[in-house]
């Protein structure tokens, strides 16, 4: 059985499907055994002979050179670009979570290192209706997994960071590393939005992404002891 890690964001399009497959790329560039899995994705674009794409699960996919058949990566796949919970309302396939638990689990066991996505932000709702409620945290904890979070460089980060990383530690879900996103070298205030997010959390920062870059400036050794 693998190791596995979870990757949230601080909010929505902050780049984290994006580090996720440069951190899969890492992994496996090293000549480990890495796998991605994400419980549910919204907003999949249809390929006209009446199937859904999961775009995120794809990229990732694409970027790190998985093996994996797409419909491997992602449980639930839904068209509507909304919360899943509301996805799910509005097609009727709601999420279940012993579902994602087996398959997270036949995921796990067929890599090393495995990289779970979430859905949006940390409270990102997956179920919401009369039988169950299901948020994103509630599968974190299920399945026993500390997170990374990725997070925008720029004005507001240091707000929304320092929240998401308290209210993962009131939930008593360990926070391992941040990454930061949309990195601009010199820019003052990112500078400081690093520093004060740092001494703020006493999480640190594991590297700094630019746009278009395509490998991650850290060390390899330091991602594998994210992994537990």
């Amino acid at each position: 059985m693998g190791k596995a890690l979870f990757v949230t964001g601080t909010g929505t399009d902050v780049g984290k499907t994006y580090v996720t497959g440069l951190l899969v790329k890492k992994l496996k560039e090293a000549g480990l055994d890495a796998g991605y899995y994400k419980g549910a994705l919204s907003g999949a674009e249809p390929d006209g002979q009446g199937n859904l794409i999961p775009g995120d699960a794809a990229w990732v996919k694409e970027t790190a050179g998985l093996e994996d058949p797409l419909e491997d990566l992602v449980t639930y796949v839904y068209q509507e670009a909304v919360s899943p919970h509301l996805a799910a309302r509005h097609t009727g396939v709601p999420v279940e979570m012993d579902r994602i638990r087996r398959d997270f689990a036949r995921a796990k066991s067929r890599h090393d290192y495995l990289t779970m996505e979430g859905s949006g932000g940390i409270l990102c709702p997956l179920r919401w209706d009369g039988q169950e409620k299901l948020l994103l945290e509630d599968v974190i904890r299920e399945l026993g997994l500390g997170c990374v979070i990725v997070a925008h460089a720029g004005l507001g980060t240091i707000n929304s960071t320092v929240l998401t990383v308290e209210y993962l530690r009131r939930r008593q879900i360990p926070v391992r590393g941040i990454f930061f996103n949309h990195w601009v070298p010199g820019d003052p205030m990112q500078e400081d939005n690093r520093v004060m997010t740092e001494r703020l959390t006493e999480v640190p920062v594991l590297a700094c992404i630019q746009a278009g870059d395509q490998e991650l400036d850290v060390e390899t050794g330091k991602l594998i002891q994210l992994y537990r």
